[in-house]
């Protein structure tokens, strides 16, 4: 069968007015200038990422494609396990990832995975490359992968060294071994979800999970909701008030799955990135010794907050990735179905929502390139900007995805009914896009206070 030789509408690459060959006659000065090369947006976009991060996507992309896209929709149908237990697809995909240090790859070699070079640049930007490139496959496998390393953020943060070389290295060594050791990051609550990710609303609730100081250590009580990859988690970064006192004594401590009292209680039935549990967990009277806990007594909020401002990031990334991989699959869908004797993409309908999707991601990838590339600190607005409105952007581009494929976009099969429900997970967990808006203005408070006084 011979290709179309062009869409309905433009000229053949060919002719003399189209853009493909018009510059050829062009001074030799200028032709560089103005003749673009046949490459995709893709393709573009990874040429101007410095050679380390360059690298770095192409290995994230490739183990995407590689062990994430044959599973991904039989993985998002199969029903959910109870606690503790991983389908043999997952577990399998854990080892995987361990061996060729997709679960090390937040620290560089010789202590993790990731390149020297990557580390010239902000660890924000290579962790949002990390999300976009597995989340354009499969947000859920994406999940399980990724909600590990926001478990080992908080003990990087705390800057304690010691509890690196305790705590990390041998997990990271265990996964490199492909005996995957899973982190988990465990904050919310059952009565309180973004107030601990808010601090005015923190300010006035009572902490549901608090630590009594006993001989030795202390003593954890309490209950976490909606942990990601809480069920499988071998070490759990987990933050506790002090007994009678407050949010503002929040005290991190690092807690593993078999110590007497830990009970992983249930796993979510949820909507979206069903590859990755949602686990219940809860403390009765379990006993973390002193070097268990990470930083010191009362530094949980802080290190808390540090953490969402650095993960924020990962979460706008994996909104790009969802936009990006709607936008595949719409595209896919109009080349392959028919109207009227024709691929649907030959209509210019059709075409002008093709590119506003391609447009909309982007817009919002170059967004989030453009605040991670300078994120040496990670600043509350910005990555809270990102998160927001990477996210909400990407529900609409899926939106039009499913917009352009009809009744088809709402069948399983075709994929975009999948990414729909994973898109919206990310507008709700990192913080609310709500609480996300907020944090913009809290971050702003002074220079509003100073506009109030002066005007």
């Amino acid at each position: 069968m011979n290709q179309q030789p062009h869409l309905n509408g433009y000229l053949s690459p060919d002719h003399p007015l189209s853009p493909r060959g018009l510059f050829a006659d062009l001074p030799a000065g200028i032709r560089p200038v103005v003749t673009p090369k046949l490459t995709t947006i893709w393709e573009q976009d990874t040429a101007t990422l410095p050679p380390a991060l360059a690298k770095t996507r192409r290995w994230y992309r490739s183990f995407a494609e590689r062990e994430l896209r044959h599973g991904a929709l039989s993985i998002d149908a199969a029903p959910h396990p109870e606690p503790g237990k991983i389908p043999p697809s997952l577990a399998a995909l854990l080892k995987t990832a361990g061996r060729e240090g997709m679960l090390t790859d937040l620290l560089p070699r010789p202590l993790g995975s990731a390149s020297l070079g990557s580390y010239r640049y902000p660890l924000v930007w290579a962790q949002a490359l990390r999300t976009e490139e597995l989340g354009r496959v499969c947000a859920g496998q994406m999940l399980l992968l990724s909600a590990h390393s926001l478990g080992v953020i908080p003990i990087a943060f705390a800057g304690d060294l010691g509890a690196m070389r305790r705590f990390v290295l041998p997990a990271y060594r265990q996964s490199l071994a492909g005996d995957p050791h899973i982190f988990a990051f465990a904050i919310t609550e059952p009565s309180a979800g973004s107030d601990a990710e808010e601090g005015h609303g923190a300010s006035g609730r009572r902490p549901g999970t608090v630590a009594k100081r006993v001989d030795g250590g202390w003593s954890l009580q309490g209950r976490k909701v909606f942990i990601s990859g809480g069920d499988i988690a071998k070490s759990i970064t987990v933050f506790a008030a002090l007994e009678n006192e407050g949010i503002e004594s929040w005290t991190c401590f690092l807690v593993t799955s078999d110590m007497p009292g830990f009970e992983v209680v249930r796993n979510e039935l949820k909507m979206g990135m069903r590859a990755s549990a949602a686990a219940e967990i809860a403390f009765h009277d379990v006993f973390v010794p002193d070097d268990h806990v990470i930083g010191k007594p009362r530094q949980g909020w802080a290190i808390n907050r540090a953490t969402l401002n650095a993960s924020r990031y990962a979460v706008a990334g994996m909104g790009v990735g969802l936009a990006q991989g709607a936008t595949e699959a719409a595209i896919d869908f109009a080349c392959r179905t028919q109207l009227a004797g024709k691929a649907l993409v030959n209509f210019q309908e059709v075409q002008l929502q093709i590119a506003n999707m391609i447009t909309e991601t982007s817009a919002i990838r170059g967004m989030l390139w453009q605040a991670a590339r300078k994120a040496y600190v990670a600043r509350q607005d910005r990555s809270s900007m990102c998160k927001f409105h990477c996210t909400d952007r990407a529900v609409r581009v899926v939106e039009m995805a499913l917009e352009l494929m009809g009744n088809h976009g709402t069948l399983h099969d075709s994929g975009a009914e999948k990414i729909y429900r994973d898109a919206r997970l990310t507008q709700i967990f990192e913080g609310t896009n709500q609480i996300n808006r907020l944090a913009v203005i809290e971050d702003q408070q002074e220079q509003l206070l100073a506009r109030i006084e002066h005007n």
